[in-house]
């Protein structure tokens, strides 16, 4: 009997350290060509490791709009060099050229819902000036009301996928549904979740992981927490 899967937090980087090349290389640009599609029941997006043993190349355009955050190596789109725990956002039907440093591995999240847009890639600035932003809803919180503050790089034509900085005071919130799905990398500080199944994990500064949409799931940060975040809520 299949036990049913319960939605839930992903550790992406240490999934993508599971991931190599394919082999043998597919042919088409490397870039489009030479990814690994990582085992995530997200839905609305695709996530995969791409691996790029230096080199250049060019897209004439992508199925989605990506975000593209380097693991290691450096990459650089356009004018815009990404180099590790760097990141940038191509548009779908965008055109750019790439080139790779030796073993550049990056981990790519696309989604490819609603119109396309005409913007260019877009690097994220997580030195940014953060605007003051919503904090978490009043009966979900279990003690002060934190100081939550945003700034977001890049919407899409639909506004269903969005990416950025946040950051927050230290709070803790009750279980929530997450109505979306959100891959977020650690700047600073530390969050635990506790899921729907009772499942614990503990995230520090560094990690990558990912939020299930439909995972119930508590937040408990004790610190100061910064993150990058890139968001998919269906309309």
């Amino acid at each position: 009997m299949t036990t049913a899967h319960v939605p839930t937090f992903v550790d992406l980087r240490a999934l993508a350290a599971e991931s190599s090349a394919p082999s043998p290389m597919p042919a088409g640009d490397r870039f489009l060509a030479s990814r690994q599609w990582l085992n995530t029941p997200a839905v609305g997006v695709t996530i995969s490791t791409l691996h790029l043993d230096g080199g250049t190349g060019r897209v004439e355009a992508l199925a989605d709009d990506e975000f593209v955050l380097v693991l290691a190596g450096a990459l650089s789109i356009g004018d815009a060099r990404i180099g590790v725990d760097g990141s940038i956002v191509v548009p779908r039907g965008r055109s750019f050229e790439w080139m790779a440093a030796p073993g550049t591995v990056a981990l790519v999240m696309g989604c490819g819902v609603g119109p396309a847009g005409d913007g260019k890639p877009v690097p994220i600035d997580t030195s940014a000036t953060l605007e003051p932003s919503s904090p978490p809803l009043a009966d979900l919180l279990v003690g002060p009301t934190p100081s939550c503050r945003n700034f977001t790089d890049f919407r899409s034509a639909s506004g269903e996928y969005m990416i950025g900085t946040w950051d927050s005071t230290p709070y803790e919130r009750v279980a929530m549904t997450y109505r979306h799905c959100e891959l977020m990398l650690l700047l600073e500080g530390a969050v635990t979740f506790v899921d729907g199944a009772g499942r614990k994990g503990t995230f520090s500064k560094g990690d990558i992981f990912v939020i299930e949409q439909g995972a119930h799931c508590s937040w408990l940060s004790e610190t100061h927490v910064k993150k990058v975040y890139v968001i998919f809520r269906p309309a």
